[in-house]
């Protein structure tokens, strides 16, 4: 068992609302990494941070990651970090990945301030072009599809990918 696709990107790239958007079109499942990282630790990702730390926070997200590629057959949806760990870029290998890619601007947008992102508590525009910078080498590394989502709406943006997974 296997994905039909994992989506990868920075916070605010739409892996969430599209990743569900094209899990509803093919008739499967759909699930976000966050999400079960919240359930299995009883409280929301801010908490984990702050109570146990990012490290903490960090192994069970390679966890849920690797049980989740062994073993979920939906569209799933990596937490934004996720790549960073080169464990999970290895298990990546095989799996149809689609990165959704983000610039600066439109990420502003899509997240705000930073409200409930632990990592955009201090300076949140700096801080996302950092984790940007950072981490689109590492997306594209792991991809096997790179769909640019700036200015588009959900709706194009599925489109496009359902076109790439056909």
């Amino acid at each position: 068992m296997a994905p039909v696709a994992v989506f990868v990107g920075v916070m605010g790239a739409g892996k969430t609302t599209v990743g569900a958007a094209v899990a509803a079109a093919l008739g499967v499942p759909f699930a976000d990494t966050d999400s079960i990282i919240e359930e299995r630790a009883g409280k929301p990702i801010p908490e984990i941070f702050v109570d146990d730390g990012e490290p903490a926070f960090r192994a069970m997200e390679r966890q849920v990651v690797a049980e989740s590629l062994e073993t979920y057959d939906g569209v799933l949806a990596l937490g934004g970090g996720a790549i960073l760990d080169e464990g999970t870029r290895k298990l990546l290998a095989g799996h149809t990945v689609v990165f959704l890619s983000v610039e600066l601007t439109d990420a502003i947008k899509r997240v705000g301030l930073g409200a409930g992102r632990p990592l955009l508590a201090m300076n949140p525009r700096a801080t996302l072009k950092y984790l940007l910078d950072q981490r689109r080498p590492l997306y594209l590394e792991v991809a096997t599809h790179s769909v640019a989502t700036d200015g588009r709406d959900e709706a194009d943006v599925a489109a496009e990918v359902l076109g790439l997974l056909r």
